[in-house]
């Protein structure tokens, strides 16, 4: 199957807003939390966006009070 012009305008006319509305906030929550922003791009990998998430998750976020045992 070969892609024409129509189809690749139509695939990018409907990815990149796609990609800009995910990985865009993904990316400055990881720079925020002092990863590399890069990492945002893995939320829209299917398995990998469960890791991050759940990376984020477990993670000590800056700012905010540990817990005083």
């Amino acid at each position: 199957m070969r892609l024409g012009n129509p189809e690749l305008i139509v695939l990018l006319l409907m990815v990149l807003p796609l990609f800009l509305m995910v990985a865009w906030p993904a990316s400055r929550i990881m720079r925020r939390l002092g990863f590399p922003p890069l990492l945002g791009v893995l939320s829209i990998v299917p398995l990998a966006n469960l890791a991050l998430l759940w990376i984020v998750a477990f993670i000590d976020w800056p700012g905010r009070p540990e817990k005083q045992p």
